[in-house]
């Protein structure tokens, strides 16, 4: 019996060593990393950012897996519909996840598809032109639009993205100031389309317009204060247009993954987000870096939902 026992007591230290350390080293693999705009893009160099740490804290690498197309809906569906098993996760948009979710049907519910991991970027929007443009000001650029209907192209990257949003908000506010909208699949397509001559002025991201900002001009930026990376560029607000507008960029997972290795994960991408280090490297290739954790991401998205869905309606965009 004595023997026995001893036996029973060896077998079960062993399986629990086993399973401690299976649980202790995840992930064993490498993880699939969806990326839902054009490499070069912002969403693609911050998460390129973010690998660089990401190798520091955790056992195993991303493998960077592009999926651009329609505003961002392509690579979304891709992380929604992906199997529950901690090894692919994604970079996703807001307000783009519930815009698309309100106006198309997508395959995914920004509420019910994913467990958010984290918010990692709040990045406001500007009003660019290139630095050759007749336009000095952004009512300048009022006063050409007004006057020269349909003839002014704005660029922007996909519909049904924020700045998309953006651009339903300035047409409820100017109607009068017909713009042409030419929707692109990513941050380099634009960039490079307002540095061709393709587009007269754009609706891009702060860290988009970082990336060109020797060849841009920023004549507004859509937020409530000014921002530290173009201190003396003036808000839109300031400027007597009353519009706010950025993107939200955070990472997930399919819903559904265990509780043990959300957890895991969710804990890597805390101590990365407040790594010295890392917020020095975001602030050098200007990246806007915001920290809010997953749950608590989940509930701003939920917030959004109606102001999202009014502006939609305004513009009869919402899905029938």
């Amino acid at each position: 019996m004595v023997k026995f026992l001893s036996k029973v007591c060896i077998i079960v230290a062993v399986v629990t060593t086993f399973v401690g350390s299976a649980l202790a080293e995840y992930p064993t693999k490498p993880i699939n990393m969806v990326i839902a705009f054009s490499a070069g893009g912002s969403s693609d160099v911050q998460a390129r950012i973010m690998q660089k740490y990401w190798n520091k804290y955790a056992p195993k690498p991303w493998v960077f897996i592009y999926k651009p197309g329609a505003g961002g809906i392509i690579g979304f569906t891709e992380i929604a519909k992906a199997r529950k098993d901690g090894y692919t996760m994604g970079g996703l948009n807001v307000p783009h996840i519930i815009l698309q979710n309100l106006a198309q049907n997508a395959q995914f519910n920004p509420s019910d598809s994913f467990d958010y991991i984290a918010q990692v970027v709040n990045d406001p929007q500007c009003i660019a032109v290139r630095k050759d443009s007749p336009f000095k000001t952004v009512q300048e650029f009022l006063d050409h639009a007004k006057v020269n209907p349909s003839k002014v192209k704005v660029g922007l990257v996909g519909p049904l993205s924020g700045h998309h949003l953006m651009y339903l908000d300035f047409k409820e506010k100017y109607p009068e100031h017909r713009l042409t909208h030419v929707f692109y699949k990513g941050a380099t397509d634009q960039n490079a389309a307002l540095l061709g001559g393709e587009i007269d002025i754009m609706f891009g991201n702060l860290n988009d317009v970082m990336r060109s900002i020797d060849e841009f001009r920023v004549l507004g930026i859509a937020a409530e204060e000014k921002n530290d990376f173009l201190p003396g560029t003036p808000t839109l607000k300031e400027q007597g247009v009353d519009m706010v507008s950025d993107i939200r960029r955070c990472f997930a997972v399919p819903k559904g993954l265990p509780a043990e290795d959300l957890a895991t994960i969710r804990k890597i991408f805390k101590e990365i987000c407040e790594d010295p280090e890392y917020l020095a490297d975001m602030r050098k290739s200007g990246q806007p870096a915001e920290y809010m954790d997953g749950e608590s991401f989940a509930k701003y998205i939920d917030a959004q939902q109606q102001a999202s869905h009014d502006a939609l309606q305004k513009a009869n965009l919402l899905k029938k």
